[in-house]
């Protein structure tokens, strides 16, 4: 079970199957994203794919007859109109068809009926039609997936089509489990059988199955996507915002034309593969580890004397090249990251919102939010999340002070924006929307704190915080998942313990989540388990889902004056 695979073995079978020869690929712009996740542009290149060309562009190359065309859309009314169009008046030579998912045989005999010219030479669907970030996590790129805390019909049927392709690449005709408090997770689920029962010829796999698709809400969980994060990928997403792979850094000051964007990818990045789920002081000693090693062998190439030399300088310079540019990168990144924590108190910021997050003391957290908030150097995001934490946690409690905190932040000229979150996030997820208690943590305040030693450590005050998704997979790999609070769907009930699980959040998912799904699949190696969201949230993202879920709805919190 493994996303990216499943994706590069469709993209590899539709380059090759078209044999030798130039060929150009026309794709749209969701698979464009797909592509490029999974295929870097010199991978494709190898494939004797010399033109990308986008199927709804204004202006596109004429009359390539010696060209074969591989094209690759999703198989939306849109797509389909526009290739009848390209068929009635051929670019290319010749043309191999491949939708990203099931195309209705309407569509198919509309094709027909435009390829008049018979340049038509394959259609097939490929199931590739989901961002599979890495091999265990993969997003559908829907941001703000809800209207009025329920589902928008757009992104519902989008969410169906994402998971049944998931389940038709990895070939699984999994039992399904939802979320009993979440009418989205059950629509969901309700969708998706609609799906299996009607392409059923599509879904005999042949073996048993031994997989589950349990489909939870974001709601249940609103406090991972609300912490900054302390472990690479997450940290550079929660500060810096990895969007498919790449992170933008043009507001660096003095920053370099070509590190202005930087692609990280661990497919095409083996520093940032073995290092991705490191906390932030060991990924700073091991950037210090890769500088050095880089000047030594800097050093080393210095002499070049003879023929030999430059042979042996000229072998080892593509790597070398590569290397200077892995390093110059990741250098630029932690320092950028590094720069963010000290300006913006981040280190104090984030304790904060792990004792929040973990630990009862009512009165201590309420004085400790209220200096930050009057600290200068705390961003209004950062003063606005420490205010969402504690309306989560003591929203129920007598003496909470919320109004108090949110007058604080007006003061400080915090926009609207951010202060309408705190009562929209309590209409979101607050506790009568919860089926679990998120903070009944007493064994946590018993943690003793540990030292900050350089940030290394990963049982440090910190990371205390483990996402409630930890929780839920745990009892389902060990069977001890409830039924009544996470039914099966239909009368099928599975009796033996599932091999495979595929976990799917509806509202986001997080790095913080996709670590944990990491961990839980090196520490139980007879069960794989495969993540997935309708987007991936960092703060931004998280509180754009908030802000349109609660869009329309007639609030049930009203501020309380003492």
């Amino acid at each position: 079970m493994n996303v990216v695979t499943a994706l590069k073995f469709y993209i590899t079978k539709m380059t090759e199957e078209s044999g030798p020869g130039m060929k150009v690929l026309l794709m749209d712009k969701q698979t464009i994203s797909i592509v490029s996740l999974v295929y870097s542009q010199s991978e494709i290149l190898m494939k004797e794919v010399y033109l990308f060309e986008r199927i709804d562009a204004a202006a596109r190359s004429e009359g390539l007859k010696h060209l074969k065309c591989i094209v690759f859309v999703r198989p939306t009314k849109e797509n389909v109109a526009l290739l009848c169009n390209e068929l009635r008046n051929p670019k290319y030579g010749v043309y191999y068809i491949y939708f990203s998912n099931i195309i209705a045989k309407a569509d198919i005999k509309l094709l027909a009926e435009s390829d008049e010219q018979e340049v038509v030479r394959e259609v097939h669907e490929y199931y590739a039609d989901y961002l599979a970030v890495s091999p265990h996590l993969f997003s559908l790129g829907i941001n703000a997936c809800c209207q009025g805390l329920t589902w928008n019909p757009g992104n519902l049927h989008r969410t169906v089509q994402g998971i049944t392709a998931v389940l038709l690449s990895l070939k699984k005709c999994p039992y399904i489990r939802y979320q009993n408090s979440s009418e989205m997770a059950k629509r969901l689920s309700e969708k998706i059988r609609e799906v299996l029962t009607r392409e059923s010829n599509s879904f005999k796999f042949r073996e048993e199955s031994n997989s589950i698709l349990l489909i939870l809400d974001r709601k249940d969980d609103p406090v991972t996507p609300l912490l900054n994060q302390w472990t690479y990928q997450a940290m550079v997403h929660e500060l810096l915002t990895i969007n498919n792979n790449r992170v933008d850094l043009s507001h660096v000051k003095g920053i370099s034309k070509e590190l202005q964007e930087v692609v990280i990818s661990a497919q095409h990045d083996e520093f940032y593969e073995n290092n991705l789920y490191l906390n932030f002081g060991e990924i700073g000693q091991t950037i210090k580890d890769l500088m050095e090693d880089f000047q030594r062998r800097a050093k080393k190439h210095q002499k070049v004397e003879s023929i030999a030399d430059m042979k042996n300088f000229v072998e080892a310079y593509p790597l070398f090249k590569k290397m200077s540019g892995t390093v110059a990168k990741h250098v630029t990144l932690v320092g950028e990251l590094s720069t963010m924590v000290g300006e913006h108190n981040l280190l104090e910021v984030s304790e904060l919102e792990q004792e929040l997050s973990c630990q009862s003391e009512h009165s201590t957290q309420l004085q400790k939010i209220k200096k930050l908030i009057n600290d200068t150097r705390v961003r209004d995001k950062d003063a606005t999340r420490l205010v969402m934490l504690y309306a989560l946690h003591y929203e129920k409690h007598a003496n909470n002070d919320i109004t108090g905190l949110l007058e604080m932040l007006k003061k400080r000229g915090v926009s609207e924006k951010y202060t309408k979150l705190v009562y929209n996030l309590l209409e979101y997820s607050g506790v009568n929307s919860r089926q679990s208690n998120l903070f009944n943590h007493e064994a946590v305040a018993k943690i003793t704190k540990k030292l900050f030693k350089g940030l290394s450590g990963v049982d440090n005050i910190y990371t205390q915080h483990s996402p409630l998704l930890f929780e839920t997979l745990e009892d389902m790999v060990k069977g001890k998942l409830n039924v009544q609070t996470f039914p099966y769907l239909g009368n099928m009930v599975m009796t033996k313990r599932p091999q495979e699980i595929i976990v799917f959040i509806v509202g986001g998912t997080t790095y913080e989540e996709s670590l944990a799904v990491h961990n839980l699949n090196r520490l139980n190696t007879d069960t794989k388990i495969i993540l997935g969201g309708t987007t991936i949230h960092n703060f931004d993202s998280f509180t754009e889902e908030i802000q349109t879920a609660t869009t329309g709805i007639i609030p049930r919190y009203r501020p309380r004056h003492h």
